[in-house]
């Protein structure tokens, strides 16, 4: 089960939704709630900018980014309490976004963030691609809300790639405690026939094993289709009415991925559903 959830914390018009699935979770797992603000900004980060090496004293700014961040996590509070959340903390980091939920990963099981949208003016570049940078270098699961997401069951069914890589167990085994909860699992995999040495004489028949003997519900889907694997994956879970896609982060190379697209990028970009990825 899933004990401490960390959920990014920025007053955005997307904190909503994320909010609602982090609170979810918690409810049902019995987690704890950590909201995680950041001023945007170190104090290294400001005396290097700024060129000056001397004893900081506070700047108005500075302390401006303080004080809002502050804003933001007593709203937090107060949202988590109203969606009926026992346990809640909040932690205010000097920090950037990523570099703040990077350090609270070390801490949790799970890690909720927002799709990325294009970027209001003033954000700093770093918070932008904000998912795929905690997945990669964070070490705990994330998952990805998208702002359509209104309170609906996570786990109720599950759509889970798997083409046999690393990446992808490592998604599986980190959304263990949803798979083992929900009425049912489609194990999916993709043009298998392509990846025939991943995958053994039956594809999936032994990573369907693997995930029943954990009290998971699985179903082996073996879709050949012409569309992508992304595509692929979301397309079975509108028709599944699924509230959760799993899969593993950048499972080619990342800078192909990155520059070229993928099914991450796909995923991240368009998926109808919470999206929980691991690397």
């Amino acid at each position: 089960m899933y004990k401490t959830i960390v959920v990014h914390v920025d007053g955005s018009p997307q904190q909503d939704s994320r909010m609602a699935a982090a609170a979810r979770l918690a409810r049902e797992h019995g987690a704890h709630l950590v909201g995680s603000a950041a001023t945007g900004i170190s104090w290294t980060d400001y005396l290097l900018l700024t060129g000056s090496m001397a004893a900081p004293v506070p700047p108005a700014d500075f302390d401006g980014l303080r004080e809002t961040a502050a804003l933001h996590l007593r709203a937090f509070t107060d949202r988590a309490a109203k969606l009926g959340v026992v346990s809640v903390e909040t932690r205010l980091i000097e920090d950037t976004a990523d570099g703040a939920l990077l350090l609270q990963a070390r801490y949790a099981d799970l890690v909720v963030l927002s799709r990325d949208v294009d970027p209001e003016p003033g954000i700093p570049p770093r918070v932008r691609r904000l998912p795929e940078h905690v997945a990669l270098r964070g070490p705990r699961p994330v998952l990805v809300v998208p702002p359509a997401y209104a309170d609906a069951p996570i786990a109720a069914t599950v759509v889970a790639g798997w083409d046999g890589s690393t990446q992808a167990l490592r998604a599986l085994a980190a959304a263990l405690p949803l798979l083992a909860r929900a009425d049912g699992v489609r194990l999916v995999l993709v043009n298998p026939d392509r990846l025939s040495d991943a995958h053994g004489e039956q594809p999936g028949a032994d990573m369907a094993l693997y995930l029943a003997r954990h009290g998971v519900k699985v179903d082996v889907v073996l879709e050949r289709t012409h569309a992508t694997a992304g595509d692929a994956l979301m397309a079975l879970a509108r028709t599944a009415g699924a509230g959760l896609i799993v899969a593993g982060a950048y499972g080619h190379s990342r800078y192909r991925e990155w520059v070229l697209g993928g099914v991450t990028r796909e995923l991240l970009e368009r998926a109808p559903v919470p999206l929980l990825l691991a690397h």
